[in-house]
């Protein structure tokens, strides 16, 4: 038994008795149980489902429920008419009621969760489940009306206390039997009880079968078949049921008719259809067929868009709706390039990686657009469960098809373009892995056979376009990655967010708000100071959220004082927004002894990374602060190290280390730091700080070193040069081996930066450290 206790909505039940692990869908009509969903959806909850001892009773008290029921947790509603909810719920554990409060508007129960012991805990448990195992087969074969691989669940599910439930679900009938059984808490007991439950059930059906007997030996066949056909037909009229039957079949048989499945489809589609036939109008079986025959019929499988893989036409829509990303949308028109030429659409799946906001998600509408395919989306982020992909299987109550199902259903079409959106946030457990499931799919030798586990038939994925969209490559298995183009969508430079901002986002606030530009005037100054003091990251969603704050405050402002217009300068932008959010760093305003600018890559974009050294009498410490991470830690030893080798090459006594601390700080120490590209600006900043002479304060560096001074290259050339542009420096020293990237730094940044690439550390010593020059 558990000891933490929750409060939940509750929902009496009528005639009805819900197991954990079970999906089922059941109506709701009584206000205080529609309330109780609604509150359970409002601050997302689970809910608690326990069955009334007398259905009659209206508002019942806690005597009026059993004690026990089940935790569940809500995956659907639906509206009916006559202001009735259809609820799809899945049970999650047992749980005792320890009180109820009938004071609001919908009942609300305090349960303690019972904790179901594992297998081990039991004796004799498995001698149990094998009689449980013989019962239950000879009740299938008596019985007659179950599929035959029903015995699988003994293979597919290990919990046995989740076996006993799922084996009651299918046994028990009576809701008497079934509350007593979930009443039962002990395993050992309820299989007692269960097998006692089945072995009468198997009584009553052998009973049955020789009074049929009998009756089927004294009744002329063709007799016996036409007098059953009318009494059933004579009943069916008496509730109504017979004509109705009628035109749903025929309603069936039309569709089938209609659309063009293919053949393996068609052949499913009428044998499931014969089988409703045979099955009574209302029962539970003829709901499962309709369900499926529904899901079959609703899947597009013949009927397509026709592509349109225009380049030229994709190259201006992707330009319209989206400023800047050249190289993003250089490889998406050089992809589409090839698959008009091609006419396949075999070949790696395109990954967009880059941080929030930088708009991967309106790129993959964008080349919806631009290809003529529906758009559907499909988000993977928290996915744990590999049922959501392949589907339930339909021994489970309550089965349902996989998300790929859905997708096509939505879509309507059988080649929509699908965005699996944030493929790097899969999760794995008891249920399976999902990126598992996800190498069949997006496999262009595999995806044209998949299977859901549900439909039971292959469906072909191969004509549908993925898109994967993720904010890391670390997280995504290697296997699916292998799968996968990788197009880095960096982010977005000043001048970039500029011109989004005035060309893009502005009219389209404007427009939702129902504003003119001549309501609304902004000044260029304006959106320049929104884009430096209030936003600070990689896309352009915070500036979207701001500049929307900033309309709705001017709106508010028109509506108070009357005015038709209100124009914003730059010098008023802290009256509505308050006061500034950021700041960037600027250059120093004069050389200093140990301190040098950093260059530094942040998810926000770049940024300026000042370092400051200090020596003080001591011992031949180096003292680091400022919050580093572990890679940076090690850039700092190994400048110590390459000072304390060379220390003779650069005026330097030898032996300084035996006398001196050195106390290296990255300021704001609050915030942490971390990345492979500090080590040229620390030995800049020791050696600096070891001579006493000075650092020029207009030159800013970023590389890493080796033991031997050589500089290797980093990342970000672009974020970093942009941010060091931004502080006012006018010269930065960078990686040899990063000249070939220089040519992603925007043209207007580029033309007023003296760019300086280096091998060695010497030459980064001679450009920076005013008096050090001509070092080998």
């Amino acid at each position: 038994m558990s000891d933490i206790l929750m409060t939940l909505p509750l929902i009496p039940l009528r005639g009805i008795s819900i197991f954990p692990n079970m999906i089922i869908h059941f109506d709701v009509g009584r206000e205080k149980s529609k309330a109780a969903i609604e509150a359970a959806m409002e601050n997302q909850t689970n809910i608690f489902l326990a069955t009334q001892k007398d259905y009659e009773i209206e508002e019942p008290e806690i005597n009026d429920i059993y004690d026990i029921g089940t935790i569940c947790k809500v995956k659907q509603i639906i509206k009916l008419p006559n202001n009735i909810i259809r609820v799809l719920v899945e049970g999650l554990d047992r749980g005792r009621i320890t009180s109820l409060d009938n004071s609001e508007d919908y009942f609300k129960v305090s349960v303690e969760k019972i904790e179901e012991p594992s297998n081990e805990e039991y004796e004799d448990i498995e001698a149990y489940i094998n009689s449980l195992r013989k019962s239950f087969s000879r009740y299938i074969k008596a019985s007659g009306n179950m599929k035959s691989n029903i015995m699988s669940i003994f293979d597919t599910i290990v919990n046995y206390s989740e076996l006993i439930d799922v084996v009651a679900s299918y046994v028990i009938v009576d809701e008497d039997k079934k509350q007593e059984i979930l009443q039962e808490v002990d395993c050992i007991k309820r299989i007692e009880k269960l097998l006692i439950i089945i072995e009468n059930e198997i009584d009553i059906i052998n009973v049955e079968k020789k009074i049929g007997k009998k009756i089927r030996e004294s009744v002329d066949k063709s007799q016996r078949e036409y007098y059953i056909r009318e009494q059933i037909k004579v009943l069916q009229e008496e509730i109504g049921e017979y004509d109705e039957d009628k035109k749903e079949i025929s309603k069936y048989e039309e569709r089938i008719k209609k659309s063009k499945l293919p053949k393996h489809v068609k052949e499913k589609a009428e044998s499931e259809l014969s089988r409703l036939k045979s099955v009574s109008g209302q029962g539970s079986e003829s709901n499962v067929i309709r369900n499926y025959l529904d899901w079959i019929l609703d899947i597009p499988w013949s009927k397509s868009t026709k592509d349109n893989f225009d380049i030229k036409n994709a190259e201006k829509i992707l330009n319209d709706e989206h400023y800047g990303l050249e190289e993003v949308k250089e490889r998406i028109i050089e992809y589409l390039a090839v698959k008009q030429y091609t006419n396949t659409l075999k070949g790696p799946i395109l990954c967009l990686v880059g941080p929030p906001g930088v708009g991967k998600t309106s790129i993959a509408k964008s080349i919806a657009n631009a290809t003529n395919r529906k758009y559907a989306r499909m988000s993977l982020g928290g996915v744990r469960d590999e049922a959501e992909i392949r589907g339930h299987r339909k021994t489970y109550v309550g089965a349902i098809p996989g998300r790929l199902a859905y997708v096509l259903k939505e879509a309507k079409v059988n080649n929509p373009l699908v965005l699996l959106d944030e493929i790097d946030k899969l999760g794995s457990d008891h249920r399976g892995n999902v990126s598992d499931a996800l190498l069949e799919v997006l496999d262009s030798e595999q995806n044209n056979t998949f299977r859901d586990h549900y439909l039971e038939l292959d469906m072909d994925l191969s004509k549908i376009l993925f898109i994967t969209t993720a904010n890391s490559l670390d997280t995504i298995p290697t296997p699916l990655l292998d799968r996968m183009e990788i197009i880095e969508v960096s982010g977005y430079t000043y001048e970039e967010k500029y011109n989004i901002a005035k060309d893009h986002l502005i009219p389209k606030l404007l427009k939702e708000h129902k504003l003119t530009n001549e309501q609304f005037k902004i000044s260029e100054s304006s959106i320049k100071e929104i884009i430096n003091s209030y936003t600070r990251e990689a896309g352009v969603r915070s500036l979207e959220r701001v500049l929307g704050k900033l309309i709705r405050k001017v709106l508010t402002e028109m509506m108070r004082d009357n005015k038709k217009s209100i124009s914003i300068s730059a010098n008023r932008i802290e009256k509505y927004l308050g006061n500034k959010i950021y700041t960037f760093d600027v250059k120093e305003k004069e050389d200093r002894i140990g301190v040098v600018k950093g260059m530094a890559w942040t998810a926000a974009g770049g940024d300026t990374l000042p370092v400051e050294s200090v020596i003080m009498k001591g011992t031949g410490k180096l003292i680091l602060t400022g919050q580093l991470g572990d890679v940076m830690q090690e850039s700092a030893k190994i400048a110590f190290g390459f000072v304390r080798a060379n220390a003779s090459k650069y005026g330097i006594e030898e032996e300084f280390y035996k006398n001196t601390d050195i106390h290296i700080h990255f300021p704001e120490g609050a915030i942490k730091k971390d990345g492979p590209s500090a080590g040229v600006t620390i030995i800049t900043s020791i050696i600096s700080a070891l001579t006493k002479k000075k650092v020029r304060s207009n030159v800013a560096m970023t590389g890493e070193v080796t033991l031997t001074g050589t500089v290797l290259a980093i990342g970000g050339l672009k974020e970093k040069s942009i941010a060091a542009f931004r502080a006012g420096i006018d010269t930065i020293i960078i990686p040899k081996e990063n000249e070939k990237d220089i040519i992603k730094i925007p043209s207007t940044v580029k033309s007023k930066l003296n760019i300086i690439a280096v091998n060695h550390v010497n030459e980064v010593l001679n450009k920076a450290i005013i008096g050090v020059e001509n070092i080998d």
